[in-house]
């Protein structure tokens, strides 16, 4: 198909279902599939999803009926299935659609492709680009046709204490949107309308229903719970408190899937199988597989963060230890980790993996000790890459990063007492999809991001604070990444036919 008329044609779908469909999001494995879906209409009688010939009822995500999930559990393996919401009485709502299910776990696939970015939220009425622009780069990564996409952190914007805390928004938005009230619970009060002003703005309307074919893995970063990642005399933000827990877990319960269960990952891993959430699926630590091609592992680093000095961790033991015991497995051609906090890079924030202090001329500093930050980040960071660069059967050691508002690609030859030369492992930056003006690092740190002082690493590609994303192609002999890039004051237009302003292709070593 032409790249114009798949576009026409997924615009026109779009279009033909808005009235009856606010927005759809799903996930699949190669037997589950799992969809949320919100509509315009609250529903009293739940909601159904026809698969091929059977229908599933809906469960209600939150408590007026305009949000619902559909767990679709039984499925075949690389098998095309036609889907299609109705109303309680069997009344269609929308027009069909298809999503194919993965291969199964022993299946020798030859391609994988994925579309890969960060930092998509924002409410356009603030300082971010629009909805409409935001959509536009993401037609021109879905004419690439990936086969999944991976959205890695900040889908929100609303910090509510600290860095562009509403207090900072205008009056007239603040009413719009509604407030929040920390002393009632998130959901079944008038916090809940609140919640999902918010959410709809942000998450609702920038899908709607365009991604409804791809299969959709989000990670959560700190926006996500609804604050910025700062330490300060007055107040520590994460890790989160009780009422940022909730806003988060609300966000995701709306709008967009858990992650399904994997038979090497533990169903009782933090943040996995709690009662409200479907069966046995994972809220913080999630795994994208693929066949024998490819698995990706992805990584909350904000929800779990502790604070026990050389002991803390971005994330608990559990999933470190569940991380490890992947990179040491060889059932997978490729194995990519993909954490919400990035390695290599920092702007001297207190929650990085490191210790740089950003000093009063902008630059980051060893000198100084940067306050609140814990040692203990920095050697689980090590561990890490240790065990990364470790891997063998001639995988590439390779990290996706989100958070940095940034393209860059470095190779890491030591992290702390850590040797990496034999192996050094590459980290890629993958753009960011809303982030304007002084929303880059270099407006609001008043630096670029910039290699920590804490490695040495190989600067394959100096950070480019611009919008944009990564596809990235997975063969049984390499890995192929594709950046693309796009800033104001670049025409809009220009995103329409966006070529890779980096084309790199990583071997499988022997």
């Amino acid at each position: 198909m032409l790249r114009r008329e798949f576009l026409s044609l997924a615009a026109a779908s779009a279009a033909a279902q808005s009235a009856n469909v606010r927005h759809i999001l799903l996930t699949a494995s190669h037997e589950r599939l799992i969809v949320k879906a919100s509509f315009p209409t609250a529903y009293t009688q739940a909601p159904l999803l026809r698969v091929k010939e059977r229908f599933v009822t809906g469960t209600a995500s939150d408590t007026r009926g305009y949000f619902w999930q559909f767990d679709v559990p039984g499925l075949t393996p690389s098998s095309e299935y036609t889907l299609q919401l109705h109303d309680g009485r069997r009344r269609a709502l929308n027009d069909p659609w298809t999503v194919k299910t993965f291969p199964d776990l022993a299946s020798k696939e030859s391609k994988l492709r994925l579309l890969v970015y960060t930092c998509a939220g924002g409410d356009e009425k603030t300082s971010f680009l629009p909805i409409a622009t935001r959509q536009r780069l993401f037609k021109r990564a879905l004419a690439f046709q990936p086969d999944a996409v991976i959205g890695n952190g900040d889908h929100i914007y609303w910090d509510l204490r600290q860095t562009g805390a509403p207090p900072k928004y205008s009056d007239e938005l603040i009413q719009e949107r509604g407030a929040f009230s920390r002393s009632l619970p998130v959901l079944g009060t008038s916090n809940e309308k609140t919640l999902t002003n918010v959410g709809d703005a942000q998450i609702g309307s920038l899908y709607g229903t365009m991604f409804q074919s791809l299969p959709a893995f989000f990670t959560q970063d700190d926006h996500d719970y609804f604050e910025n990642d700062d330490a300060d005399e007055e107040m520590v933000t994460y890790p989160p408190d009780h009422f940022m827990l909730q806003c988060g877990r609300g966000i995701r319960r709306l709008y967009f899937p858990e992650f399904l269960p994997d038979p090497n990952r533990p169903i009782g891993l933090p943040g996995a199988s709690a009662a409200d959430r479907p069966a046995n699926t994972g809220e913080c630590f999630g795994t994208l597989r693929y066949g024998k091609l490819a698995e990706l592992l992805l990584y909350d680093c904000r929800r779990y963060l502790s604070l026990a000095g050389p002991n803390a961790g971005m994330i608990p033991r559990e999933a470190e230890r569940w991380i490890t015991r992947r990179l040491l497995d060889s059932d997978t051609t490729h194995l990519v980790q993909v954490p919400s906090l990035p390695p290599v890079w920092s702007a001297g924030k207190w929650g990085d993996w490191y210790p740089d202090y950003l000093d009063a001329n902008g630059e980051l500093s060893l000198a100084v000790t940067k306050p609140y930050w814990q040692s203990g980040w920095a050697k689980q960071h090590d561990r890490i890459m240790k065990a990364t660069s470790e891997q063998k059967s001639g995988r590439i050691p390779l990290f996706f990063a989100g958070d940095m508002h940034a393209h860059g690609h470095a190779q890491i030859l030591r992290t702390g007492e850590e040797q990496l030369k034999r192996n050094p492992v590459h980290v890629h930056l993958s753009g960011c999809i809303s982030t304007v003006g002084r929303g880059f690092p270099s407006g609001v740190r008043r630096t670029p991001p910039k290699p920590t002082k804490y490695i040495d690493a190989e600067m394959k590609q100096n950070a480019l604070e611009e919008n944009g994303f990564l596809i990235v192609d997975f063969t049984e002999a390499s890995i192929r990444i594709r950046s693309f890039k796009w800033r104001p004051p670049a025409p809009e237009t220009a995103i329409d036919t966006l070529e890779p302003f980096r084309d790199i292709t990583l071997p499988r070593t022997a």
